[in-house]
Formats: structure tokens, sequence, C-alpha cells
């Protein structure tokens, strides 16, 4: 591992990352080394300036992950941090053992807990304010003197600058004068507005002198701007996780931040060229924490740039810039034109120019695209999230109404079988033809849908190769509205991949096995589209 990072960057201003550590506290993560040195491996490909490990000597996973980031990560960009917090009350920095952890780490730069709420160095520490400050002292001149930066966090400083605000100041001061690089005040509740961030880091800096930074958790959801507002104030280090992953509802989401940092404030955090890696790099780390990307996300999700209503499109046709406030490329994203019953002429011919399809100048081609979607949608269809299936809608009328087809269904059959032990059996047949030949096949699976899809595979594979690498990633079924009783409209969308992309269908029927076979047939005729085979005669 290489112990300083090198980077054109210099230290003016930092971003620090706390998801392998503060991140790993919310529900539903639960992080193997493996994982972490995954996600550090993509936080320094970022750029980010420091990424904070974990606590090690607090528990074996941690201990484990430094010893092995120093052995098999070459940092380019980041520095590791260990985090601890400051020597037990009564004893000293030299002595103490989790202190000596932090040491025995190899990281280079160590981030201190420390109290900076009365109530909680008498309630928590059971200690004095004196020896509270006295146990920051000696922390940080210790490692200090053992070659180590130090950073030093202020729990719940905020709520303790309310309660008492010439305490939470001094143990600013004690963590400044023995030698902390940086004293990050935290917002550890997350109850804190952004003119009441800016107020209190005003405030602090004025009458400490200290180098400020600052941790927002997301519990008024207003951690993004807590954090910029502590940087308007004069704050220089942002601490922040991949995607806002923390406790509750989170923290400080690292996207946005560096976003904002880079696009609005014009602030150089990055090194040259990786914020155009944000949209990837969000994306890889929430599939290393088996979380599904949020698709409203700011800056990165799929929906981020997506424009639906017809006004949005017709200006969005003269000028993207009329409904987007950066162009997503910056950040590594794309435009995407969603198109549903609110389509305009506007937003199918952009939505063609996307996919590929040229509708060139004829008005009345796209005036009847745009009365299809209406009356599909009508019945419950929705393309804004089965772009395959909008595509072959759309090559249909250019045809002039002549689908797109690589076979001929002739008929399909599921068969639920509840046998007396209580297990099940599922099996489908398909009859179709396909290049002249009548096909019959029939195969079970572990569900209707899934011996439908087998039947279908079992039928064309032989005829259409390519057929072989597709695998149904994705199955979503939603009722619409009932009508008589059990009796009620079903949509159906599924995600399909090859391999090397993925793209959605969307079937609508009275009952959720008819509505898949429409979502299924589309999806394999989409794939053998995106393969270049040429349709049947």
């Amino acid at each position: 591992m290489t112990e300083t990072a090198t980077s054109e960057l210099d230290d003016a201003f930092h971003v620090f990352d706390t998801t392998l550590r503060d991140g790993a506290q919310r529900e539903g993560i639960n992080l193997t080394v493996a994982d972490k040195l995954a996600i550090a491996r993509h936080l320094d490909d970022f750029g980010v300036g420091f990424i904070e490990g974990g606590w090690p000597g607090a528990n074996p996973r941690d201990t484990e992950f430094f010893a092995r980031a120093r052995a098999e990560i070459d940092f380019r960009h980041a520095q590791l941090v260990a985090f601890g917090a400051t020597r037990r009350a009564g004893a000293t920095a030299a002595e103490d053992p989790q202190v000596r952890a932090l040491l025995e780490s190899g990281a280079p730069v160590v981030t201190l807990v420390a109290k900076a709420h009365d109530r909680h160095v008498e309630l928590a520490l059971r200690t004095t304010l004196e020896e509270n400050l006295e146990m920051v002292r000696d922390t940080v001149s210790h490692l200090r003197a053992q070659g180590r930066r130090v950073f030093v966090d202020c729990e719940h400083f905020f709520d303790g600058y309310r309660a008492n605000p010439e305490y939470a100041k001094a143990v600013v001061r004690t963590a400044a004068e023995a030698g902390a690089d940086v004293v990050i005040l935290c917002d550890t509740n997350g109850g804190m507005l952004p003119a009441q961030v800016h107020a209190v880091v005003s405030t602090v800096l004025a009458d400490t002198g200290a180098r400020l930074g600052i941790h927002a958790q997301d519990d008024t959801g207003c951690a993004v701007a807590n954090t910029l507002a502590a940087v308007d104030a004069g704050a220089t280090h942002v601490q922040c996780t991949a995607n806002g992953y923390g406790e509750r509802v989170g923290n400080a989401n690292l996207f946005p931040v560096v976003a904002a940092l880079e696009l609005k404030y014009g602030k150089k955090v990055l090194p040259e060229g990786r914020l155009r890696e944000t949209t990837r790099i969000s994306h890889a780390i929430a599939e290393v924490v088996n979380l599904t990307p949020s698709t409203h996300q700011p800056y990165v999700g799929l929906s981020a740039f997506a424009h639906k209503a017809g006004l949005h499109a017709s200006a969005i046709k003269v000028d993207p810039d009329l409904y987007q406030h950066i162009d997503p490329e910056q950040v590594g994203n794309t435009m995407r034109m969603l198109v549903s019953d609110m389509a305009g002429r506007a937003s199918i011919e952009l939505k063609g120019k996307e996919l590929g399809v040229d509708l060139g100048d004829d008005r009345e081609l796209v005036g009847r695209v745009v009365e299809r979607v209406k009356e599909r949608e009508l019945k419950g269809y929705t393309y804004e999230a089965a772009d395959a299936s909008f595509e072959l809608l759309l090559r249909t009328e250019v045809q002039g109404g002549r689908p797109l087809r690589y076979f001929e269904v002739e008929s399909w059959r599921a068969i639920v079988e509840d046998r007396p032990d209580g297990t099940h059996a599922n099996e489908a047949t398909v009859k179709l033809w396909a290049k002249g030949e009548r096909i019959v096949a029939t195969a079970e699976g572990n569900g209707p849908v899934n011996a439908l899809d087998r039947s279908l595979r079992v039928a064309l594979e032989k005829i259409y190769p390519q057929l072989a690498k597709l695998e149904l990633v994705d199955y979503k079924v939603r009722i619409l509205e009932g009508k008589h009783g059990t009796s009620s409209t079903t949509r159906v969308l599924i995600s399909t991949s090859d391999g090397t992309g993925e793209w959605a269908t969307v079937g609508v029927a009275d009952n959720v096995i008819a509505a898949s076979w429409q979502a299924l047939e589309d999806a394999y005729t989409y794939g053998l589209l995106r393969a270049g085979v040429e349709p049947a005669e």
C-alpha cells in the first residue's frame, strides 16, 4: 500500500468519505472485508482525499481490513484513515490499548471522536469536563508525536453548543492547540437546519481560529444543505458517505456534495476528469452493498435527467439547458425522454432519436405514435419504464403497422399442479412457427412464468442461438384497477440482460400469466433485434 497517496490536489479543501464506518451503520448493510476493500478501491478511483476505513481494535473485521488494505491496495488519490476514540478517563494515551490499535493499523491519518456536549461528558463518559479536555489534549498530542496526522470529530457538537457554547468551543480549541489538523463539527442527531449551521460555524471559526470541518446526519433531510452551509461559513473539510448511507436516515450524500462543490462553487475537489465517473461510482458501490440505486437521487439517479411532460420536451428539443441545471454528461449521466400519455410530438421525436429510430419529418407518423401510446397507456401499459417495448411499438408504426417478427406464436399453455404431498409442479407448452418450421416445446420451471420462459427458450434457441445469452434479471407485477370482485388488470414489467446491457418490456392483461407472456415475447424479440438478427419474412 502507498502510505501517502499522490494527487494533483492541494490540502486546502478536504473531501473525506466515511462510508466504510458511518455508512456501514445503515440498516440492511453488512459489509464483509472483501466488500470494504472493493468500496475503498471505488472511492480512491473517484478521487476523494480521505477514506475512513473503520475502528481497528474494536472488531476483528476492521482490524483485518486495515491489514489487507496495506497489502492489497495501492492508493492513488486517497489516504486511509483509522477511526477511534480519545483515551479513557484516568489513563494515559500511551497506555491505552485502543489508541495503540490505531497506531498499529498503519493508517497515516487518525480521526478521534471526542465529546463536545457537557451532558454527554458527565453522563456517558462519567468524568469531569476538565478531564475530557485533558483526554483530547493527551490523545492528539500522543498520536502527533507518533507521526500521525489527526482529525478530531466533535460528537454532538451542535447540541452541545446550544447547551453550553463556551465548553463546546473549549473542546475545539484544545484539539487544535494539541495539534489536530482539522476539528470537525458533528451534527450527530441530524436536527440542524442550514441557517443554524451557518451561524454556528461562522461563530466558532471566528472565536477559535481552528480549521473546521462538517459532519452532517440527514434526519431533517438537510444533510447536503447543512454541509454546503458550513462550507459557506468557512469549513474546508466535508465528511460524507456514498449515496448517503448511514444510521437512521443517513448521512450527507457524497455525490451531490462533490458535484455542488465542483459545478456550483467552482472548487477543484477531485482530480481532473473524475467528476464524470460520479454516476458509475455511485452505482458500483450500490452493487457492492446490495442495495438498488435510488432512481431519483440527484445527479446520479436514472431519473435525474428524465423528462416526461410534452411542454418540457418541446423546450428541450430547442435547447436541453432550458430544463436541466447541468449537462448530465458532466457527472456521467444521460438525459432520457420518457414516453407516456403526457407525451407530445416533441417527446416522441426526441425519444426516437435517442433510440436510433429515424422518424424524419413525418408529422402524420409521429401523430400516430402519440395516439397509440395514449391509447395503450389508457389500458394500463407504461412505456416510461419499458423502453424496449416502446421501441418495438415505434418500429411497428414506422413499418406501417407491420410488427417486427422473428416468430409467430400459435398457442401457449401453462399448468400449475397442486399435489397431495404439498408440492407443486409448473409446466408450460409453447407452439410457434419460426423460419418456416413449426415447433412445439415443453418445459418445467419453478413457477408458471419461469416455465413459459424456459419453454420459449427451448423452442427458439436452435434457430436463434443468440438467445442463449439472455437472462431474465427482474420481474415486477402490479395490480392496476379491480373491476368485478377479484377480477383486475395486471401489468408486468420484465428486465432482461444479454450480459452487456439490460432492457425492459411490459405486458398488460386480465391475468398475470397472459401479461407475463406479452412481456416475454417483447423481451425475446428485442433481444434478437439488439443482436442484429434480421426479422423473419
